[in-house]
């Protein structure tokens, strides 16, 4: 995956901050900037209750020094005012894609990154290999938790476009439909909350199918596809895509692509956002 390059900015302290990012990218894709990003005035958001995800996080009181977030580098910590929570200044927030996922989308080519960015979006991934809606990879918690502890941090300003991939770690250690069902809608709940302009989108766990020896990982897609819909927002099942287009062979492990087969998935997951009407402004 992509990495940003540490860049010292010395502003007002809990203000901004630069960081390497480990879990958040910069774009797979860079497309042309007009400078700093264009930053609405964000509206406070309400602390969350106990066990409760609010990306968004509280409404900071206090100890704020006034900072244009436009002049600060890409890749730089920014204090939101509006809620308290560190975010990540990009180069161009109007054309960003911000993608939330696992190890199917960790890499800098991999097949949903390569969707997005053939749709003309940048992309700005949040995620790690090993983890999703109830996983963990023990560093790094699950989407939920993740957020909220810190573990990732959201870009700044408002992405027109937020995707959701994952549910294969759900499967393989063994969550149960009432976790996943939980986090996955608590985790929309937050991003409707913290980018109310943004389409939201959930592509699913990807597959062989039920009827190919598809197993859990069929299910948990379903799954989704169910909580999706319950949240009003689309969402693309890959639950068979495996076997419905003979990418079988393109398996660099029993889960995961090789090259082709991230070219290939790229494509098809490009062609069904496109005919959501997704496509970059």
């Amino acid at each position: 995956m992509l990495q940003a390059s540490t860049r010292a900015v010395l502003i007002a302290p809990v203000i901004a901050a630069c960081l390497l990012l480990g879990a958040c990218g910069l774009p797979f894709q860079q497309h042309a900037g007009t400078g700093g990003p264009s930053v609405p005035r964000a509206a406070a958001v309400p602390a969350a209750a106990p066990g409760e995800a609010v990306a968004a996080g509280s409404p900071a009181t206090g100890g704020f020094t006034a900072v244009d977030p436009s002049s600060l580098p890409a890749g730089a910590l920014f204090r939101n005012p509006a809620n308290g929570r560190d975010e990540v200044i990009t180069d161009n927030i109007g054309r960003t894609a911000l993608l939330i996922g696992d190890s199917q989308s960790e890499p800098a080519a991999s097949w949903p990154r390569r969707a997005l960015a053939g749709l003309g979006y940048d992309v700005f991934f949040c995620g790690r290999g090993g983890t999703g809606f109830v996983a963990s990879n023990g560093a790094t918690g699950n989407y939920v938790d993740a957020l909220q502890r810190g573990h990732w941090h959201l870009p700044y300003g408002f992405p027109p476009l937020v995707v959701i991939e994952g549910g294969g770690n759900d499967a393989k250690q063994g969550a149960t439909d009432a976790q996943i069902a939980a986090n996955a809608g608590s985790l929309i709940t937050t991003l409707k909350q913290r980018y109310p302009g943004a389409k939201l989108v959930m592509v699913g766990t990807l597959g062989k199918g039920a009827g190919n020896g598809g197993g859990r990982r069929a299910e948990v897609d379903a799954l989704l596809g169910t909580v999706a819909a319950e949240h009003g927002i689309l969402f693309v099942s890959v639950g068979d895509w495996l076997t419905r287009y003979g990418l079988e062979d393109q398996l660099a492990d029993s889960v995961h692509m090789n090259d082709d087969g991230h070219r290939a998935l790229g494509a098809l997951l490009r062609g069904r956002l496109s005919a959501l009407g997704l496509d970059a402004g």
